[in-house]
């Protein structure tokens, strides 16, 4: 990855870390779940609002670090308005690509959460970066236990 590259994916990470997009409660959602990174200490807490098989409404709360933050503001946006099954899929290609091995992959479909592909070179973040992904699953899955990274 370029120099300019990997600083553009920086300042978007800490856009959406001060400038969080869709952070607040959802008012009686459809789906919720609590995740916890004890490593980090991050808390999260994900809203969602489902109409048929598709994702009306997804908000998030919570404290963290700046990756953690990052991610669940950039999940939103990549999420609203997807089906079910396009959630998944994105769920699956964002685990992929930060959990990877070997040598690094595009994943231009991932839009804007193409930024965390670096996370992957630092395996402590791995956690920080999927935490609001998995307590998504949580949520859309009518789990309500909290999630851990444990």
């Amino acid at each position: 990855m370029s120099v300019e590259l990997r600083e553009l994916y920086q300042e978007v990470i800490l856009d959406h870390n001060r400038h969080p997009r869709n952070r607040g409660k959802i008012e009686e959602p459809t789906g919720f779940a609590e995740g916890h990174n004890p490593l980090c200490g991050d808390n999260i807490k994900v809203y969602l609002q489902t109409a048929g098989d598709r994702v009306e409404e997804v908000r998030f709360e919570g404290s963290g670090c700046a990756i953690s933050t990052a991610s669940a503001s950039l999940m939103t946006e990549a999420i609203k308005g997807k089906t079910l099954a396009e959630v998944e899929a994105v769920f699956r290609e964002f685990q992929s690509m930060v959990t990877e091995t070997g040598e690094a992959v595009e994943h231009p479909e991932l839009g804007d959460l193409e930024v965390f592909g670096g996370v992957r070179e630092y395996p402590v973040r791995i956690k920080c970066a999927t935490l609001p992904w998995h307590t998504l699953k949580a949520a859309l899955q009518g789990e309500e236990d909290r999630v851990s990274t444990e």
